[in-house]
Order: structure tokens, then C-alpha cells, then sequence
């Protein structure tokens, strides 16, 4: 029997990591069609740290809102909040180590090792996961730092990958930052408009301060809305500064939110607490060649 070429077909570690990205990116594309379409933009070397980091969050979001809660229903023993504690203190240790028997958590460590994300950016995401466990309501302080943690973090961990080994300026970092931040913020907040209806009704949550199924009228949905093109426009000061390889998905992704919050603008309020709004398929393909082009 004749060996195997060790230097043509990966073994151990080499191994190891390419399967742990392959399990990463199966989960972007088995949970977001959206994110999804406009992460295939970016250029591979970008792409695989994305969808590496877009794993980690979604695996600690599905442990609070999602199949953990489901699998609790069939064997009591299930624990949301001990499998969120678990998952984050395996994510630190992963990132110190550079090594993790779960996959998703592997190739994680190996993204954060690289570009250079801390724990001090990763650590406000549990908090908020925490949050999403005990808090059904929120003011606007507990609020700004939910949506910190929850999105804006996620836009700068993505952001370290676009701006790794580049140099730009004070005055350049600090439009990068903000733009990642304001972006993350954006699809936060449009989402959670999208998903009132669930998050009202399964979840019991209001995410925006005093806003309630009861009270959600014209006027608040318009005072959303502003906020949120107000966010993208802060984002979309950023785009011109981010590496051509990131660029068309970051703008893709900025087109599709900015659609899909002119629709909600569209839409009246009372019908957003029963409906989850959507932007089509073909539509979405129309948003992806704009981008590709260049038109943001």
C-alpha cells in the first residue's frame, strides 16, 4: 500500500482547521440567505474569517433564542445560561490556546489570532447574549449597550479582518470605527423592526426603549426609521476606506438594509406587528450587481 503525499493532501492540524472552517461556513450559509449573498462579495482570504466569526455569534445567538430553548422543552436539563457560560469561557480559552474540540470555536480563534481581535470586543457580545436571557425589556442606556455588544462588535471584529497589516491615518481609523459601528447598529435595529411581530408575541421583548405592541404607532416606527438611515449614512462614509476585496459586499449589505428600511417605511406599523418584512430574491440579486458595479 502506498503512502499518502503528506504535502499535497493535509494532515493533522493543517487538517484540522480546514475542517473547522468548513463547519463555520456551513453555518452562514445554512442561516442567512441575506449576509449570506453578500459575504460571497468579499475576496476569499476576507470571506473565511467572516464567515469564521459570523459561526461564533450565531451559535451563541441560537443558544439564547433558538434550538437551546427548544431542546430544553424535551429534556429539563438543558441549560441556556450554562451553555452560554460554557460556550463564552471555551471562546476565551480557544483564543488564548489558538485549539478548540469545537469546531466552530477553533476557526474563531484561528480569525481572532490573526487580525487581532481582543477579548475586549468579544466579551460585551456575551453580555448582551446574557441580557437576551433575563431582559424583556430595555431604557435607552441598557439598550445602546445590548445593541454595542450585539452588533457593533460584530462589526468591528470584521473590520479588523478588512483592515489587517493596512496603514491608514488617526483621522481614517477613527471614520473605519465609526462606520463599522454605525453599520452593525443598522442592521440591528432593522432587524429588530422586521422581527417585532415574533419578538413580541414568542419572545415576549421589546428591544427599542418604550416601544410596545401596544403603543408601536406611525409616529414611532418614522422616529425609527430616521434613526436607522442616520446609522447608514455614518457607515457609508466608511465604505470608500475599506479594502477593494471588502468593499462591494460591505456597500451589498448597506444596499440591502437601506432597502429593506425603506420598506419598512413603506409598510404601515400595524402591519409590521403581524408581518416580517423581506426584500425578494430577485430584488436582492438587482442590490448585489449595483454593488459589484461600484453603485452604492
Amino acid at each position: 500500500m502506498e503512502s499518502q503525499d503528506t504535502t499535497k493532501v493535509p494532515t493533522g492540524l493543517v487538517l484540522y482547521n480546514r475542517a473547522s472552517h468548513a463547519a463555520a461556513k456551513e453555518v452562514i450559509y445554512s442561516y442567512s440567505t441575506s449576509f449570506g449573498l453578500a459575504t460571497r462579495l468579499l475576496d476569499r482570504g476576507f470571506r473565511e474569517h467572516v464567515e469564521n466569526i459570523y459561526a461564533m455569534v450565531r451559535v451563541a445567538d441560537e443558544i439564547v433564542d433558538g434550538s437551546a430553548a427548544e431542546a430544553q422543552q424535551v429534556e429539563k436539563a438543558v441549560s441556556p445560561e450554562q451553555m452560554l457560560n460554557e460556550f463564552e469561557n471555551e471562546t476565551y480559552r480557544a483564543m488564548e490556546l489558538g485549539y478548540s474540540t469545537n469546531l466552530i470555536l477553533h476557526a474563531f480563534a484561528q480569525t481572532a489570532r490573526l487580525v487581532g481581535i481582543k477579548k475586549d470586543i468579544v466579551e460585551p457580545f456575551f453580555v448582551s447574549m446574557r441580557m437576551d436571557l433575563t431582559e424583556k425589556e430595555h431604557d435607552q442606556s441598557s439598550f445602546e449597550a445590548y445593541v454595542y455588544g450585539s452588533a457593533e462588535v460584530v462589526g468591528l471584529m470584521c473590520l479588523a479582518v478588512f483592515v489587517h497589516s493596512k496603514s491608514y491615518t488617526a483621522d481614517e481609523k477613527k471614520t473605519l470605527v465609526a462606520g463599522a459601528r454605525a453599520l452593525g447598529a443598522a442592521f440591528q435595529k432593522v432587524n429588530f423592526l422586521r422581527d417585532l411581530a415574533a419578538d413580541f408575541d414568542r419572545l415576549g421583548r421589546s428591544y427599542f426603549p418604550n416601544v410596545s405592541v401596544n403603543n408601536f404607532d406611525e409616529a414611532t416606527k418614522e422616529r425609527l426609521v430616521a434613526d436607522i438611515k442616520e446609522d447608514l449614512a455614518t457607515s457609508s462614509k466608511s465604505l470608500p476606506l475599506l479594502p477593494m476585496g471588502a468593499r462591494r459586499a460591505v456597500a451589498a449589505a448597506h444596499l440591502l438594509f437601506q432597502e429593506l428600511n425603506q420598506k419598512i417605511s413603506r409598510t404601515p406599523a400595524q402591519e409590521l406587528k403581524t408581518r416580517r418584512i423581506s426584500v425578494s430574491n430577485s430584488r436582492k440579486l438587482v442590490l448585489l450587481a449595483r454593488a459589484l458595479r461600484g453603485v452604492a
